[in-house]
């Protein structure tokens, strides 16, 4: 089973038993959620009535740390935690492991230091244990490089959208969308130059080509005539001349015999 399905039925399994929940057992039910090792998602949860009605309530401090682990970081929640319900070590690892998600959003490249910091991890071994266990989990995929001390991030999760993140985010796509559409414009007109290039060199090639013909032809005729031309100054030996030996010889004087 993939980690996207495994969700499905698992955020399907929450959001039934806390539609059927209400005060403290609505907050066991975000308890067990948020501690679960391989839930990851919670805005389905978040948007279900009877959670949405334990703010103003005895309980509104579940719905803000529902809240927390939806789009919260484990530094947000120390900043908070005198509002917040104290976290089980199962809650403090997935937090944790969510943090990554939301560092992995913003750069692919993540130093050691930053996330020793952001995690309070004291080394770097357990940095890297750590890490094993998130990809481990299928939430990110990567590579530990312990030269550069950097996690490079090949695949990671996404976190549930933070109020408002909707609409920014659909204008990002919405200005993405217009410059593919621009792009695909400039790669067209690109294409019909090409396409119009491409005639004009099969035009000048043919014109080449027909005059090269021609000069051919030219040159053929002109030899022929200079070939005739030559023949008619100097005929071949043994021809016929109309040409009167006897004339041409003088002729001897006989003297009488005496």
């Amino acid at each position: 089973m993939d980690i996207e399905q495994k969700q499905e039925e698992l955020i399907q399994h929450f959001v039934n038993q806390a539609s059927n929940s209400k005060g403290s057992s609505l907050a066991n039910v975000i308890g067990d959620a948020t501690s679960h090792p391989s839930l990851f998602a919670f805005s389905e949860i978040l948007s279900v009535p009877n959670v949405i009605q334990l703010q103003g309530t005895e309980h509104s401090i579940y719905l803000d740390l529902l809240r927390m682990f939806a789009h919260g970081t484990w530094s947000e929640y120390k900043r908070n935690a005198i509002s917040l319900p104290p976290l089980a070590p199962d809650q403090v690892l997935k937090l944790k492991q969510l943090t990554v998600l939301t560092l992995a959003e913003a750069n692919k490249v993540l130093s050691y230091d930053v996330l020793m910091q952001e995690l309070d991890v004291i080394n770097v071994r357990e940095l890297e244990d750590f890490l094993i266990e998130c990809m481990y989990v299928g939430i990110v995929r990567g590579k530990l490089d312990q030269l550069r001390r950097c996690f490079q991030v090949q695949f990671a999760a996404g976190r549930d959208l933070r109020p408002g993140q909707l609409g920014s985010m659909i204008h990002t796509l919405s200005n993405w969308l217009s410059t593919s559409d621009n792009l695909l414009i400039t790669i067209q007109d690109k294409i019909k130059w090409a396409d119009t290039m491409s005639e004009l060199d099969k035009k000048h090639k043919k014109e080449a080509d027909e005059r090269m013909e021609e000069v051919k032809k030219t040159l053929s005729l002109k030899e022929d005539i200079d070939f005739r031309g030559h023949e008619e100054m100097f005929p071949e030996p043994g021809g016929v001349m109309d040409y009167d030996e006897d004339r041409s010889r003088p002729k001897r004087r006989r003297h009488p015999l005496g």
